[in-house]
């Protein structure tokens, strides 16, 4: 493991990564202001999910041959995108539904599995973030580390905890948002199509990424 400085470089840089606004906080906000924090943080819970799979996938190779092979990267990158461009397309259309503006137990009911299973597949089908695993993690692992494996699935499990806080603190907040603002109330369905068109973009640009790893 790096000694202490490091680990806290390490968790700090991957609470400022976290704040970065992107599909996995727009999938979180959209789904906290529509059915309320719940919702938000199963939301959150799936999106690291995700997360573990491209953790475990970086620590046995699978990752680097991601970055080794064009063919590969290059068909989890379109099933990815078809999947941003499905739920941009979704959302882009979907008629408008209430926000979460009464407590927590009498929100509207949602299928809590559906949301869970839509941020897990946004993170599992991204290319870019086993990618991202795999150029980020191991600037923190020594060189003379006797077992790189087993340290990179720590440190990805400290990623992926430290970055629950902030998701949670982002469906907390768009819940806490929605039920106080009645502009955000009336303008529900312009949030689903401005949500929508948001998807569609990150779908064309994940389809038009090339491996940065590929001369």
């Amino acid at each position: 493991m790096p000694d202490l400085p490091q680990l806290l470089l390490f968790i700090a840089a991957g609470w400022l990564l976290n704040l970065t606004p992107g599909p996995d906080v727009l999938y979180i906000v959209t789904q906290a202001l529509r059915s309320g924090a719940r919702a938000g943080i199963v939301a959150a819970l799936g999106i690291v999910s995700g997360c573990f799979v491209h953790v475990f996938a970086a620590a046995i190779g699978v990752s680097a041959l991601l970055a080794a092979s064009a063919t590969a990267f290059t068909v989890l990158k379109w099933m990815g995108a078809a999947y941003l461009l499905w739920m941009g397309v979704r959302m882009l259309f979907a008629k408008g539904a209430p926000l979460a503006i009464h407590a927590e137990d009498t929100a509207p009911a949602v299928d809590l599995w559906r949301v869970f299973r839509r941020g897990f597949l946004t993170n599992v089908l991204n290319p870019k973030v086993a990618l991202f695993f795999l150029a980020f993690v191991p600037q923190f692992i020594a060189p003379g580390a006797p077992d790189k494996a087993l340290v990179f699935l720590l440190l990805g499990l400290i990623f992926n905890l430290n970055s629950l806080p902030i998701n949670f603190g982002y469906a907390w907040l768009a819940a806490w948002f929605a039920r106080r603002m009645d502009a955000v109330q009336r303008g529900m369905h312009w949030l689903d199509r401005v949500a929508g068109a948001l998807f569609i973009g990150f779908g064309v640009k994940l389809a038009m990424t090339d491996n940065p790893v590929q001369p």
